[in-house]
Formats: structure tokens, C-alpha cells, sequence
């Protein structure tokens, strides 16, 4: 039976070829001072730098810049950034890039005016911002987080090795967000690829949680067969614009928020997968697929119900004469042969965990109560160590 709930998604989108002309129009809305976030600087050498920079300043806006954010922003990059949008006094933060650029500027927007440790506050404690927030803009260059239209935020603090992510609510959220399918060509197969399983582990994460058969479920499973789908279509034609519109737009269905409601949700794969990621530094997407398997199969028969769904109406196994374990591995090979086909990492070894690592993974894991076991520290050094 679905609980109470409220839902509320402020985010505008514009989705499309021609999306980034839509621009223009967000861009009335603010004052003079935009600060400008990107990553390593793809947006220079695929052209879409000099695209925006014509737009603001046809907007007669004042462009600060705020580049260099990278894959795991740290909790270093986020104190130069919160410092660099508070000098300019920015009206409005402009994100140009993947998920972790869109992260970043969110943790900038609650910490460039927040008095104190934001890193404490808002990663430690976990409170909510008293601070002003400044408003976010994104335009999307790689899909897989969902970013672009939630409030999650996740940085990397090196020092104590934690990878955390803080779920701001919808004052958060990006005001605006930019999809063209196009701009995400020039992303590697590599890290397209880790994309895909980004969004499948968002999905997976809502979905096995809860008892009931319930609406969300249903979204769901169409979600998983479509980006199954077009997943196999991208990853031997990645500029077939079909498919990696199809997947774009999978992606900010799967974390908007829409399918949780109803569902007490998991998340403990990217509890594991982002304490590797703390120490390894290694593609979001990655991580997840690396424990995924070893951790489905480890809580296989406490979600019994829910994983024979998922067999059943995700990958089409045949019930015939099978018991519903029979059922549900299948569905979990069926889910590995196409990881595999796709070209997923598939264990931590390859992203570089060794049994060193594997006492501070365990410990920079939180554990979470929403899915159908929670972990111990024993359970968790079990996947790990399933995962090697």
C-alpha cells in the first residue's frame, strides 16, 4: 500500500537539439553576476565554452569562472569555490558538465554564504542550510547521476578518506536544467558506459525496497527495460542520438525523486561504492557495478519477492518449473552477462582495492536501513570481499 507523501520537482527542463538556446530566457530571471562551474576544460575543445560565453555576454552579464571541478570534487575545491561565488557575489551559478560539476555547484550554493565548516555541517552532521542559497543552473554534458534535477550533492574530503553525499531539499535543486542529447557525445565509451550503470543503480536502489506491488515498481521496471535497450544499442553506435537521448532522459527519471515516492529505498551499493571511491578514486559508475552482484546475491532471499520480479518483468526469465530462487538468480545472471556486454567493471580489484583497503572501505560505509538487510560491518567485508 503507498504511504503519504508529497511530491514537488521545481526544476525547469529543457530538453532537445536546440536546448541550449533556451538559455537566453533563464538567464532574465538573475542579476549581472554569473559564476561559471566546469571540469577539466572538454568545454573549450568541444566548442560549447565559447556557445555560452557568447550567450552571457549577449546577456550583458558580468562571467566569473569556477573551473577545474573534478570527477570526485573534493571538500578543498569546494572551500575555493564557496569563497571564489561569495567574492563575486554571484546571482546565479552556472554549471556546464557532468553530474559531479552540477553536485559541486549545488554544495557551493549552500556554502558560499554559510558561517560555518560546511564540510561539517552539511557532511558530518547532515543539517539543512539557514544560509542564503544561491539559485543553480545546469546544462548537461554526460548523464548518469541525475544531478541536473535533484538536490543531491557528494564530495570527497581525501584527508579523512570519506566519500559523502548530502540529498538537499528542493531549494536546492537547479532552477533550470539544459538536455541536449548531442552534447554528451564527445563523453569516452568508458565513461558513457559507467553512466548507464549510474542510472541502473539509481533505479535498483528504489526498486528493491518495500513489500508491495506498487505504481513505482511498475515505472521502474520500464525504466530498466528501456535503458537496457538503448544500452545495447550506444554501446556499439554511441552517436546514435535515439539511444542517448532515451538514456539521458532515463537518467533524470530515475533521481528526480518521482519513483522513490512509495518506496523506503537502499542505497547501500553507493554507500559501498563511494567509500571505494574515497580511497581509489576510480568512476562512480564503476564502483557500483564492481559490488552490485556480490551484493544483490548476498540479500537475494530477504528480498526474495521483489528480486522474481525483477527477473520476471526486467529480463524476461522463464518461470517454467523453477523455484522463485531458481527465478531470481537467473534474473541476476541475465543482469551480468548484459554488464558484461556492455563493458562494466565487474570487481573492485580492477579499480585498485586490495585487502589493505578493505578494513577502511568497510569503515567509511554507512549503513542504511531502508532496504531489505541492513548491513553489519562483518556483512559488508563479506561483499567486499565477494567482490574481489
Amino acid at each position: 500500500m503507498l504511504g503519504n507523501f508529497t511530491y514537488s520537482n521545481p526544476t525547469r527542463l529543457y530538453f532537445g537539439k536546440d536546448a541550449l538556446e533556451n538559455l537566453k530566457t533563464e538567464l532574465k530571471k538573475y542579476g549581472k553576476n554569473v559564476l561559471l562551474i566546469y571540469g577539466g576544460g572538454s568545454i573549450k575543445r568541444t566548442g560549447l565554452y565559447d556557445k555560452i560565453i557568447y550567450i552571457l555576454q549577449e546577456a550583458e552579464k558580468n562571467v566569473f569562472e569556477d573551473a577545474g571541478v573534478m570527477p570526485n570534487p573534493t571538500v578543498e575545491k569546494l572551500y575555493e569555490g564557496a569563497k571564489r561565488a561569495k567574492a563575486c557575489n554571484a546571482d546565479l551559478l552556472l554549471a556546464v558538465g557532468g553530474g559531479s560539476v552540477i553536485d559541486y555547484a549545488k554544495a557551493v550554493a549552500v556554502s558560499a554564504h554559510c558561517e560555518e565548516d560546511p564540510w561539517d555541517k552539511y557532511y558530518l552532521r547532515f543539517e539543512e542550510p539557514t544560509c542564503r542559497i544561491l539559485p543553480i543552473g545546469s546544462v548537461l554534458t554526460m548523464v548518469g547521476t541525475g544531478s541536473e534535477m535533484n538536490g543531491g550533492a557528494v564530495i570527497t574530503n581525501p584527508d579523512q578518506k570519506l566519500k559523502i553525499g548530502h540529498v538537499f531539499g528542493e531549494n536546492v535543486f537547479p532552477k533550470f536544467s539544459i538536455l541536449n542529447p548531442e552534447l554528451t557525445f564527445t563523453v569516452p565509451k568508458y565513461q558513457m558506459v559507467a553512466g548507464i550503470f549510474d542510472i541502473m543503480s539509481h533505479i535498483m536502489e528504489q526498486y528493491f525496497s518495500g513489500e508491495d506491488d506498487n505504481t513505482s515498481d511498475y515505472i521502474m521496471e520500464g525504466l530498466m527495460r528501456s535503458l537496457i535497450h538503448s544500452s545495447r544499442i550506444a554501446a556499439k553506435d554511441p552517436l546514435n542520438y535515439e539511444a542517448r537521448s532515451n538514456i539521458m532522459w532515463i537518467s533524470t527519471w530515475a533521481l528526480n525523486t518521482l519513483v522513490a515516492k512509495g518506496k523506503t529505498t537502499d542505497w547501500m551499493v553507493h554507500m559501498i561504492g563511494q567509500s571505494i571511491g574515497a580511497y581509489t578514486d576510480a568512476t562512480h559508475g564503476m564502483t557500483l557495478s564492481s559490488v552490485s552482484l556480490a551484493y544483490y546475491r548476498y540479500i537475494l532471499k530477504d528480498g526474495l519477492h521483489q528480486f522474481k520480479k525483477f527477473a520476471l518483468n526486467v529480463w524476461n526469465v522463464s518461470p517454467d518449473q523453477k523455484s522463485d530462487e531458481a527465478i531470481a538468480l537467473e534474473g541476476l545472471e541475465a543482469m551480468e552477462h548484459w554488464m558484461k556486454e556492455i563493458g562494466l567493471v565487474l570487481n573492485i580489484t580492477e579499480l585498485g582495492v586490495t585487502e589493505e583497503l578493505l578494513d577502511g572501505i568497510v569503515k567509511g560505509t554507512l549503513s542504511m536501513d531502508g532496504g531489505y538487510k541492513k548491513l553489519t560491518s562483518s556483512d559488508i567485508l563479506e561483499i567486499l570481499k565477494r567482490s574481489m
